[in-house]
This record gives C-alpha cells, sequence and structure tokens, in this order.
C-alpha cells in the first residue's frame, strides 16, 4: 500500500494520465461535441450546466480553451455563453489543480531549485490570489501550465479558484462575444472583441518583455585587473642569531 502512495508513482501516473488525455484530444476531438453534436430541444438552464461540464474536462484534458470559448459563443450567444465558459473555466482549472496537487506536488517541489522556478513559486505560495490573477489577465501563460504550477506550489485552493473565476472573464468574453458574432465578421461586436484580444496578446508580450529582467540572475562587475593574491607571513620555527 505504501508503495501505491509513494509520490515517483503518484506522478508517473500522473504523466501517464495526461499523456493518454493529449492523445484522446488530438485523435477524438472532442471540442466538436460542443458545436456540432450537442442534443437539440434541451433546456438552456439543463444545457449550460451540460456544456460547462463538457468545457472544463477538454479544457483539463488541453484543448484549447479559445476554440472551446468560441464554442460557447457561436452555440449560446454572448449571456450564456460567457455563463457556460466562466464556469467550464473553473471546473477544467479545479480538474487541474486537483490532480496536480494530490499527484505532483510532493513529488516536484524538491525539485524547485533554479531561480526561475523559485521566484514563481514564491510569488504563487504568498500572493497566491494576486499572483493568479494576474496570470489570468495577461494570456501569455498557458492555461493548462498555470494550473500544474499552481498546482505545486502552496497556493490555497480559494484563491487559485476564486482569482481564475475573476481574471478570466475579460479575455473570456471577447472570445465568447466573437463566437457569437462570427457569422458577420464586420459588425462591430465581432470587430471590437477582434481587437481586444489582438491588444490583450500584444500587451501581454510587451510586459513579460519588460519584466524579464526581475527573474534574471544578477550580473556581477567583471574587473580587467585581477587582485595580486596576498599570503600569510610563514613563521619558521628555526631560531635567528643572538
Amino acid at each position: 500500500m505504501s508503495l501505491l502512495l509513494a509520490p515517483w508513482l503518484r506522478l508517473s501516473l500522473l504523466v501517464v494520465l495526461l499523456a493518454a488525455a493529449g492523445v484522446g484530444v488530438l485523435l477524438y476531438e472532442p471540442q466538436r461535441l460542443l458545436s456540432e453534436g450537442w442534443p437539440p430541444g434541451l433546456p438552456v438552464g439543463t444545457a449550460v450546466l451540460l456544456f460547462a461540464g463538457v468545457y472544463g474536462v477538454c479544457a483539463a484534458a488541453f484543448v484549447p480553451r479559445p476554440l472551446l470559448n468560441l464554442a460557447a459563443g457561436a452555440v449560446f450567444g454572448t449571456q450564456f455563453g460567457l455563463v457556460a465558459a466562466v464556469g467550464g473555466t473553473v471546473l477544467g482549472a479545479g480538474i487541474a489543480f486537483g490532480l496536480g496537487r494530490c499527484m505532483g506536488q510532493e513529488a516536484l517541489r524538491p525539485y524547485l531549485r533554479g531561480r526561475w522556478l523559485k521566484a514563481a513559486d514564491g510569488q504563487l505560495s504568498r500572493h497566491g490570489f494576486r499572483s493568479m490573477i494576474a496570470v489570468r489577465l495577461f494570456p501569455g501563460v498557458p492555461f493548462v501550465v498555470a494550473n500544474y504550477c499552481a498546482a505545486v506550489s502552496r497556493c490555497g485552493w480559494v484563491p487559485f479558484l476564486s482569482a481564475t473565476a475573476l481574471g478570466v472573464v475579460p479575455n473570456t468574453t471577447a472570445y465568447v462575444i466573437a463566437g457569437a458574432s462570427v457569422s458577420s465578421p464586420g459588425s462591430p461586436a465581432f470587430l471590437v472583441s477582434f481587437g481586444f484580444i489582438v491588444v490583450s496578446v500584444v500587451a501581454a508580450g510587451a510586459v513579460a518583455w519588460r519584466k524579464r529582467h526581475r527573474l534574471a540572475p544578477p550580473r556581477t562587475p567583471e574587473s580587467p585587473y585581477e587582485p595580486t593574491p596576498r599570503h600569510p607571513p610563514v613563521v619558521s620555527a628555526a631560531p635567528h642569531g643572538p
């Protein structure tokens, strides 16, 4: 029983599970069910809940969130699509966070030795809500990567999920509106949402470029002249003259 609970074995099972999920996404493309194979005639509330559940599983299985958000807008429109997309995002983040926390944290924490890894772990552990809000607002960090990095850190469940629910709203809204108005690409709603997506991506890249020096190792000035080493005086035990 102790062997089954070993950290390295749980981490191996997590890697196998994630690899199987990635292969399943590539082979079966489950995201198509959200827009093509949705059963007709369901009440709106039930359909939104089912959509959010499928969205969460797909998001945890490496399906790109932009595709899921576009599908939410195309199926439900802006209002219900946003509710389904945000709910599915929180569910998918919770699934990934739980898997990483239970199966990977204990095995991976001893390897957080690099400067970048220690800095990221410290930010997520001490300032979980603020750090996750920043990560969710700027689309530079992949969704799944952020989930598992937070799981390995000491970030709590409440800061992680609450920051996810709030931080994904602006970007998710833009994609849902784009999906809802994709049939009329010249409409103001589509143009504004598409422009917001482009601006957010460019802004995230600019912020990451400007802040890169904070995690870079400090540079020490090099002197062209090497100081002459000083040796301690040699004390001899031989007797001297009178």
